[in-house]
């Protein structure tokens, strides 16, 4: 098993039995990871990307503990100190643990994009939450014009969502 293996299996012990954020945080890595591979990341940065897809909202459980909700924005408060306490006993490189921190921190705050990681991100979970949350073809539509920018991100919220 790779370390992106045993940060999947650590969010899925964390989360226990919410096999839906479970089901969410999968999706998600594999879109991540279909997007990225197809944008032609680097090694450094596919991996930043994957490991930010598993764990972007790892915060939610402490939110709604915390707050009784979770707002995007609180998710961004309190994951990635959940997500830091999952990956420091991988001793991740510094650079790369804290692009990690700085992915699940602002995965909601689409003005801070940055890089090509956190673009694809974005996109990932757009192509997720458009179906669990049963969008209107408007939302999704101006979710595309808004926020998709890669090919592949393009090409498959397309396919998928006929827009």
């Amino acid at each position: 098993m790779d370390s992106i293996d045993l940060i999947a299996l650590e969010m899925i012990k964390y989360f226990k039995n919410d096999v839906r954020r479970i089901n969410h945080a999968l999706k998600v890595f594999s879109f991540a990871r279909l997007i990225g591979k197809a944008e032609g990341l680097d090694g450094k940065k596919q991996y930043i990307l994957e490991a930010a897809a598993l764990l972007h909202d790892i915060g939610i459980k402490v939110c709604e503990q915390k707050y009784n909700q979770a707002a995007g924005h609180l998710q961004e408060i309190e994951g990635p100190e959940v997500a830091k306490e999952i990956l420091l006993p991988m001793n991740i490189e510094k650079d790369i643990l804290e692009r990690i921190l700085f992915l699940i921190g602002n995965h909601h705050s689409y003005s801070k994009i940055d890089d090509i990681d956190f673009q694809i991100l974005v996109e990932a979970d757009f192509l997720v939450n458009i179906y669990e949350d049963s969008m209107k073809l408007e939302t999704i539509k101006s979710i595309k014009h808004k926020y998709f920018k890669t090919k592949m991100g393009l090409f498959m919220l397309e396919k998928m969502f006929e827009v």
